[in-house]
């Protein structure tokens, strides 16, 4: 069931009333319920879904935990998540991912290499193990709440993504996002359907033992209001949110431009976050082009992840080209640093050329940005006025969310 659609703007009352119904037919009595959500990158009107999400299940159910799903990112503070959550909610137990923990998890079972070749077409043939938090399969239903947007790693986000790599092991994370990265950020974002890394993990979640729902919302980008939510399973209420994502979260040009100025919000901390900014513009980037992410807020490339400074970014192709030398870092880390670089051709000769160059106008030193084989500007000296007046520069406030894509390419 769906309520809203592309074009549409939903009041409260109409979610709320929406989610309570949708819940309400659910058979749920008794039983215990994890809610897994959404960490505070992404824009969604979390409070007010919780909160509905709350009435409609007190006094129904045995069991009640919030668990918030961070993937690799950093752990919320007790004051942050009662400002993401919308406060405190009676008889709930509220959870951080703690990914970096090892008996945070459970096994749930192994994919094997040939089943993951068979998935990636031939592009990967190893073997992986599907770990779990454990919270998710303590539970007899697990209810993902949370936005649908175009993504870079499995195509639009959403549905069994909450759960893989949300909160997931680091085996299925590397592997799926590796798996994104062969394939190429501008080849897999804001494809529908099933992408190779979604067909991975919707394979994953099948080993979950809980009961899986969703209620997948579609928001309206650097807002709190809502376009469309949809209840169901976790796969089949994705689709529908997904649809509504494609038409709602995807811009058209009708040709490239030279330049981008992604102006990052404060929700991004890092670069690996903010990396969101190119992920979502790079198609439309014409060759030789370049793409600047303004974000003097963000002081480090990434919080969880420091290795990525001795890394660098790079193109796929550099790191296929060296594989042996690499192959030991997580391949998750890999995967970050050749979505933030783009496309590229890298070979012992000539080295590593990359379509489009990156610029960081952030409070990250010149010397690290540089070291990590990206442009660097000074925050200081940057001037909105101008590149706002320049005909081929393309400035896009709260970037991160909505893809621009050339219509001669869609589809």
């Amino acid at each position: 069931m769906m309520l809203g659609g592309a074009g549409q703007v939903l009041s409260e009352e109409e979610v709320t009333a929406f989610v309570g119904e949708a819940l309400a037919g659910a058979a749920l009595d008794g039983r215990s319920v994890c809610v897994i959500v959404p960490d505070a990158t992404r824009s969604c009107p979390l409070p007010l879904l919780l909160d509905a999400v709350h009435q409609a299940l007190t006094g129904r159910v045995s069991k009640l935990t919030i668990l918030v799903a961070l993937g690799t990112h950093a752990e919320l503070t007790e004051a942050e998540l009662a400002a993401h959550l919308g406060g405190t909610y009676e008889g709930v137990t509220v959870l951080n991912h703690e990914w970096w923990k090892p008996d945070t998890f459970v096994d749930l079972g192994t994919i094997s290499a040939e089943r993951v070749g068979e998935i990636s077409g031939g592009l990967l043939h190893e073997s992986v193990e599907v770990k779990l938090n454990r919270a998710v399969v303590e539970h007899e239903v697990a209810l993902v709440v949370g936005p649908v947007f175009p993504h870079e790693v499995v195509g639009f986000s959403g549905g069994n993504k909450y759960f893989f790599p949300g909160v997931a092991g680091q085996e299925v994370i590397d592997l799926s996002h590796w798996l994104g990265a062969l394939i190429t950020s501008a080849g897999i974002i804001g494809t529908p359907g099933d992408t190779p890394v979604r067909t991975l993990i919707n394979e994953a979640a099948a080993l979950i033992p809980s009961e899986k729902l969703a209620l997948s919302v579609v928001a309206q980008s650097g807002t709190n209001a809502l376009h469309a939510v949809a209840f169901g399973d976790t796969i089949s209420s994705w689709q529908a949110a997904s649809a509504v994502s494609a038409e709602t979260h995807v811009r058209y040009l009708e040709h490239p431009v030279r330049r981008v100025v992604s102006l990052m919000p404060s929700r991004y901390q890092d670069i690996w976050t903010a990396a969101k900014g190119f992920y979502k513009v790079e198609p439309i980037v014409a060759d030789g082009g370049e793409v600047i992410l303004y974000a003097p807020h963000v002081t480090q490339l990434a919080a969880m992840h420091p290795e990525i400074e001795q890394i660098g970014y790079h193109c796929r192709d550099y790191f296929l080209g060296q594989w042996d030398e690499i192959r030991d870092a997580h391949w998750g880390v890999l995967a970050h640093s050749t979505h933030l670089r783009g496309a590229g051709t890298w070979d012992p000769v000539n080295g590593e050329r990359c379509r489009v160059d990156v610029t960081l106008a952030t409070g990250i030193p010149e010397a690290v940005v540089r070291r990590a084989n990206l442009g660097y500007l000074d925050p200081a000296s940057f001037d909105l006025t101008q590149y706002e007046n320049d005909p081929e520069t393309l400035v896009i406030p709260n970037a991160g969310e909505i893809l621009h894509r050339l219509r001669s390419t869609a589809g």
